[in-house]
């Protein structure tokens, strides 16, 4: 199976939780819900989940082998990190006249 889309939510609170993700395989089945949390050691990825009992989860889909998960973490991971620098350039570019202009053009 490969991973045809990954879609990134970025999250703009503060808190470990930085974005949720979908992932597509093969334009044919999606996960949806995979959260992309800040840890001690980096960014890393918990699976969608439910609530079994009074405090214990259980992954809705999760991948069976290393290899797999691991596909799956380095192309979420890079999205998130593809759209978090898109975001923070749009946020510390400063407003110019030619910006002004490009955006104008771009909304007619």
């Amino acid at each position: 199976m490969q991973i045809t889309d990954v879609r990134i939510k970025l999250l703009n609170i503060d808190n470990r939780l930085k974005a949720i993700a979908s992932v597509t395989f093969d334009d044919e089945i999606v996960i949806h819900d995979i959260k992309v949390i800040e840890g001690e050691e980096g960014l890393f990825l918990a699976m969608p989940s439910r609530k079994v009992g009074n405090d214990r989860y259980r992954d809705i889909a999760h991948p069976i082998s290393s290899p797999a998960r691991e596909k799956i973490e380095t192309a979420v991971i890079n999205k998130y990190n593809e759209e978090f620098e898109k975001q923070s350039s749009v946020e510390t570019e400063p407003v110019t006249e030619e910006n002004m202009e490009t955006a104008e053009n771009e909304n007619e």
